[in-house]
């Protein structure tokens, strides 16, 4: 049982259970205050994990005046028509809690579309919080992360302010995660994280080089598969793996082709004894707290399958038409499978390269410490590449 000396704010924000837990693997009572302001403020919030991308810190945000915003892996517009209606309707029975059992059809869609049991899924606001919230549950000073370089890098940052070990490894050279290096990296870690399609990349790594990893991989040690792009990719998903693997956890969201980055909406998919844990903290207020709007707006949206497959094809299509004028140019890019790409500028910073578009209203992406002259590049709609491909050319010129 916890010690009733334990800080005062990790008592008011962190249940007694979520404090014995954290002890027995390992973390210090000075650490429970810090992690349950995490619990508190969410995972993003912090500014210890770095502020999310719509966070300027009181400085000026370049993004929102550029003409052309294809630097946050946002979807170029919003979201699909059914959602949009289920949300403007679900907004007159905004005074109820759960009103129509708003929240259950949410899940009971899920479960049809993905054909995974309802107590295998645990909506969340977005990815983000279960993304950290899963690298606290596993992950501890003894018992660290591996991930890929590059790739998403929350998980890494939250690991890293907890005081967990870290193993970061190189993609292999057709940039899908190293599963074999991956698992030498640690004996024995908490949990092994898989970007797939990877952010930065945009590349599938195939399921069955995620199936060896599960296979061979320590007992206890937990994977997690992010595959918040996987509707751009339009390849065989993981959600099996959910239910056929007390181990794995699978993690969607509605931020991409959706188009419903600010309305915040994502879930999990794993064993019902994995959901109890991470939400053993707090009780599961950041599971429950959903806007109606936004989960109806989810639960219309997954149902839309001729729209989701004619968005996909619009996003090919722009992308298609960028990597043709990037070829023509004679510009070096690596391949991708999903909404983004990189472009390799060779002997120039990719920090100056996206100042050069910023000066053209043109906001692109960021690069990683990994390839500093690298850039990703987001697809956005077939008229903000056409001026992407304007931009790239005066640059150029």
């Amino acid at each position: 049982m916890t010690d009733l000396s334990a800080p005062t704010a990790s008592r008011a924000t962190l249940t007694e259970d979520g404090c014995d837990d954290l002890l027995t693997r390992g973390y210090a009572r000075r650490d429970l205050a810090r992690i349950g302001a995490f619990f508190g403020v969410g995972a993003l919030a912090s500014a210890t994990l770095g502020r999310p991308a719509w966070a300027s810190g009181g400085k000026p945000d370049p993004a929102p005046t550029a003409k052309t915003r294809i630097g946050a892996n946002e979807c170029w517009t919003g979201p699909l028509a059914p959602g949009q209606k289920a949300a403007a309707d679900a907004i007159a029975l905004g005074n109820r809690y759960e009103p129509n059992a708003i929240r259950p059809s949410f899940v009971r869609t899920i479960a049809a579309v993905e054909n995974v049991p309802e107590d295998h899924i645990a909506p969340w606001p977005g990815s983000s919080d279960p993304l950290s919230r899963a690298v606290v549950t596993f992950c501890s000073p003894t018992r660290g992360l591996v991930t890929a370089d590059p790739t998403f890098e929350l998980a890494g940052r939250t690991a890293t302010w907890l005081g967990a070990p870290v193993k970061a490894v190189p993609l292999t050279p057709n940039l899908t995660h190293d599963v074999k290096a991956m698992l030498a990296a640690d004996p024995n870690p908490g949990l092994i994280y898989i970007c797939s399609p990877n952010n930065p990349t945009g590349t599938v790594t195939p399921l069955a080089d995620i199936e060896w990893l599960i296979a061979n991989k320590p007992a206890g040690t937990m994977v997690l598969i992010d595959e918040a792009y996987t509707h751009f990719a339009g390849v065989p998903v993981a959600s099996y793996m959910a239910t056929k693997y007390p181990d794995v956890i699978v993690l969607r969201t509605f931020s991409k082709l959706f188009g419903m980055a600010g309305l915040r909406l994502g879930f999990i998919m794993t064993n019902p004894a994995n959901i109890e844990k991470m939400m053993r903290y707090d009780g599961g207020m950041q599971s429950g707290a959903l806007p109606v709007t936004t989960v109806a707006c989810g639960t219309a949206s997954l149902k839309a399958t001729d729209q989701i497959i004619a968005r996909r094809k619009t996003m090919e299509q722009a992308r298609a038409m960028t990597l043709a004028h990037l070829t023509k140019r004679g510009v070096a890019f690596k391949r991708t499978d999903s909404n983004m790409f990189m472009i390799d500028w060779q002997t120039k910073p990719a920090k100056d390269m996206q100042a050069a578009f910023r000066a053209q209203s043109v906001e692109i992406g960021r690069s990683w410490p990994i390839w500093p002259t690298v850039s990703r590049i987001t697809i956005g709609s077939m008229a903000e590449m056409r001026h992407f491909c304007q931009a790239l050319d005066k640059i150029m010129a």
